[in-house]
């Protein structure tokens, strides 16, 4: 749907929420910040003034009991929606999650509905560290029962989140914090978007890159300096980690026979794994290359800007790696490389990169 209106992925995800509350009494928001100044990055500005406490719910230190409260509601009737400002703050409710949010429907032979959504924060963020800028979707992408999203961009949050609200299952909406100030065009008004799995980003026919949520916009930007220097990629905005559809990565493979996977999160046990194992089985003679996963190093995530560069997989890493996979011309490979380069120019490796302002 066409709209020339530009606001932040931020802003997007406040108005989703607005016109779900508006739209719907029996949604109502819990969560730790959503009432604070710093109204969670800007998604909760001015929600409880408008709503009022009964419905937009400052909470204690408590994620297990408020998750327990929300599937509670959840089962009887309600629309909950949690904020957690980090995924590392889910942890300490991972047994209402996946034991009751998870399970109820199953258990309850389909008598149960859980219309949970939580929402969630992973990423990187200077000085967060190994226990606050974790990416950690595949834990909620293997658990049954779960459906776990991952926007990319501003209009999509939106719509993506007003689905998630409207859904009778629980449902993972998963947000990257560098993700808040990246712009988009976005319809105004209450509109859905279909949780329904990827969209091609960019079309290409050289390679296959699949990514989701911030790698998204890296593989974008790799994409554009491959494209100046011969080579096209296909890039691939996974979107919805559970249920996975990969019918347009099989298809993108099918044409390009190479595939790269980009994981926020670790390599191992991670989304591109599972990407990667199922393009295989599904169509192994169409490749030409075996499969490359990028992602960061199997290590807890640094704190210290020290230890941050090549930690994360950026456009540069994606360039190279590549470069190498369909032997680009080396000089030619510098000269993306130097590229890149220029764009981030003296720009602290801990912020993110104007690049990514949009509007996309």
């Amino acid at each position: 749907m066409p709209d020339d209106r530009v606001i932040t992925f931020g802003e997007a995800i406040r108005e989703g929420l607005i016109e779900a509350l508006a739209r719907d009494e029996a949604v109502f928001l819990m969560g730790e910040g959503i009432a604070d100044p710093s109204s969670f990055w800007g998604t909760t500005a001015g929600v409880v003034e408008r709503f009022g406490p009964d419905r937009v719910m400052e909470m204690p230190v408590a994620e297990n009991g408020m998750t327990g409260v929300a599937i509670g509601a959840a089962m009887a009737g309600q629309r909950p929606v949690i904020s957690l400002h980090r995924v590392e703050f889910a942890l300490l409710a991972i047994e209402q999650i996946v034991n009751n949010a998870a399970k109820a429907h199953y258990l309850s032979n389909g008598y149960h509905k859980v219309p949970l959504v939580i929402r969630i924060v992973i990423g990187r963020g200077w000085g967060q560290g190994p226990e606050h800028a974790q990416s950690l979707e595949s834990v909620f992408a293997h658990i049954p029962g779960l459906k776990v999203v991952m926007p990319t961009f501003a209009s999509e949050a939106k719509g993506m989140l007003i689905a998630a609200i409207e859904d009778d299952n629980p449902v993972i909406f998963i947000e990257h914090r560098w993700l808040y100030n990246v712009a988009g065009h976005v319809p105004e008004g209450y509109y859905r978007q279909p949780l329904n799995g990827p969209k091609v980003a960019v079309k290409g026919r050289d390679v296959t890159i699949v990514a989701s949520a911030y790698m998204t916009l890296e593989a974008v930007r790799a994409a554009k300096v491959l494209e100046d220097i011969g080579c096209s990629a296909e890039v691939i905005d996974l979107r919805v980690l559970r249920p996975l559809n990969l019918g347009p990565v099989y298809r993108s493979v099918q044409k390009t026979g190479r595939l790269v996977t980009v994981d926020t999160g670790w390599v191992q046990y991670g989304i591109g794994a599972e990407v990667v194992a199922r393009v295989a089985s599904e169509c192994f003679e169409a490749l030409k290359s075996p499969p490359l996963r990028l992602g960061p190093p199997d290590h807890p995530t640094p704190s210290s800007r020290g230890l941050i560069p090549g930690f994360y997989p950026d456009g540069d890493r994606i360039v190279q790696e590549v470069g190498k996979l369909l032997a680009i011309d080396p000089e030619r490979l510098k000269a993306g490389r130097r590229t890149l380069a220029e764009q981030r120019r003296d720009l602290p490796i801990d912020t993110p990169d104007p690049f990514f302002k949009g509007p996309f």
